[in-house]
């Protein structure tokens, strides 16, 4: 007998609608869960075809994932979601520039090499006086997704370009455990001071921490776009480097790629020879805050006085489950008063390559996020994800606000070190 598909779990009850960042953007029934439940049904069973218009909608979702906490019928709509663009990619339905411009993402960012070289030139763009002439001239203005690309880039620096992590790092004191990390792409390139401050505090928690070198991509943001062989490839070569290491625990600092590491079986739903493979890898990787706050703190925390305001990335708290772990840790850091951003539920817009090919709905949703954000009076923003930082972090320059973005763990990092609070340039 067949296995009943999520698809038809859905009893149209609209518990998903008021939790549903694009449904409360555009009061559009096909722009919320049960709406897009609907399309790909009406997909699966060949009653509509991948019209322009069916496209526009599914591509719309965000993959935030807070329908699925809200569900009562427990519909897994990211199983949906992610079949429905893959059914998309398969049928080539996208116009031939939508096309390309996806090719040019996916040709640049699930490649930490690639990312790297992009990184240099990013370097030198800036420091040859190249970005300000451009920016100046309304040059990148010019197209709307090159000018989005222009607004998110982090102005890098030397330490970006040529910075790398240590294959092993001892446990200070008394052995703990033995973990692996999964140093992300965007993360290790563009973000390297987060991955820094994981291996000091697990060190400095008692653990020993294998980062095994020429780690590629985990799959996640190729997976949520549909491309399902793609991201096999990806996740398969991933686990067969990680197994390698002995670890008790894989763990990840990055939300996007913590949610999809969880949940490895559907991906592999089709290959039997490596589908229990990698449910048996998805059980032992888990959230490093997730990870920390489950074991008895080892390090002192010396006070770290400011008012920060926590953003719940997606993938960790509505896909992951991940809510207090990382509230818990910040918490226990003298000094810091932790503040919660108003509809702090509500996606910021990022989401994977969700600004990047859907520029004005993610500018849209951005924008409510910063506002909520601003309220707060906080001086410092706590996000565990880096494309919640450079998404939020752009659309604050171009409203002429700062507020200084940290990952949670560097923040903690911070505090057992009993240095300042981390700044990033802007």
């Amino acid at each position: 007998m067949a296995e009943r598909h999520p698809v038809h779990d859905c009893v149209h009850c609209g518990f998903c609608l008021p939790v549903c960042p694009t449904y409360l953007a555009w009061g559009e029934e096909m722009d919320s869960p049960r709406g897009r439940v609907d399309l790909f049904r009406a997909l699966r069973d060949g009653s509509l075809s991948a019209t322009p218009e069916v496209v526009h909608h599914l591509d719309r979702c965000l993959g935030c994932m807070a329908c699925l906490a809200a569900c009562p019928s427990g519909v897994r709509y990211d199983v949906v979601i992610e079949e429905a663009r893959s059914a998309i990619e398969k049928a080539k339905a996208r116009g031939p520039l939508e096309r390309l411009k996806r090719s040019l993402v996916f040709s640049l960012f699930p490649y930490p090499g690639r990312l790297r070289v992009a990184a240099l030139l990013l370097w030198l763009y800036r420091v040859s006086g190249l970005r300000w002439l451009a920016r100046s001239l309304g040059l990148v203005k010019l197209v709307p997704f090159l000018a989005q690309l222009d607004g998110l880039a982090p102005a890098v620096g030397w330490h970006e370009v040529s910075g790398g992590l240590p294959a092993f790092t001892a446990a200070r004191g008394e052995r703990r455990g033995r973990v692996a990390l999964v140093t992300g792409c965007v993360q290790r390139v563009f973000f390297p001071g987060v991955n820094e401050a994981t291996l000091r505090i697990l060190s400095a928690e008692g653990f020993e921490v294998v980062v095994p070198p020429r780690q590629g991509c985990c799959g996640a943001l190729s997976t949520h776009a549909g491309r399902e062989e793609e991201a096999r490839q990806m996740a398969r070569a991933l686990i067969l480097r990680l197994e390698e290491t002995g670890a008790d625990s894989v763990l990840v600092n990055a939300a996007g790629c913590g949610s999809h590491l969880k949940d490895l079986s559907h991906l592999f739903r089709d290959d039997p020879a490596f589908r229990e493979r990698a449910a048996t890898f998805s059980r032992r990787v888990k959230d490093v805050t997730e990870f920390l706050a489950e074991r008895a703190q080892r390090s002192e925390r010396h006070s770290l006085p400011g008012r920060v305001a926590y953003h719940s990335p997606c993938h960790l708290g509505h896909a992951q489950g991940v809510q207090e772990p990382p509230r818990a840790l910040l918490r226990a850091i003298p000094g810091l008063e932790l503040v919660e951003v108003p509809e702090s539920d509500q996606c910021c817009g990022s989401a994977g390559i969700y600004n990047l090919v859907e520029v004005e709905a993610a500018n849209e949703i951005g924008s409510r996020k910063v506002k909520n954000i601003l309220t707060t009076g906080a001086a410092y923003l706590a996000s565990a994800n880096p494309g919640c930082t450079l998404h939020v972090q752009r659309i604050l320059r171009e409203q002429g606000a700062e507020i200084a973005a940290a990952h949670p763990l560097e923040i903690l990092d911070a505090s057992i070190r009993g240095a300042p609070f981390p700044r990033r340039r802007g």
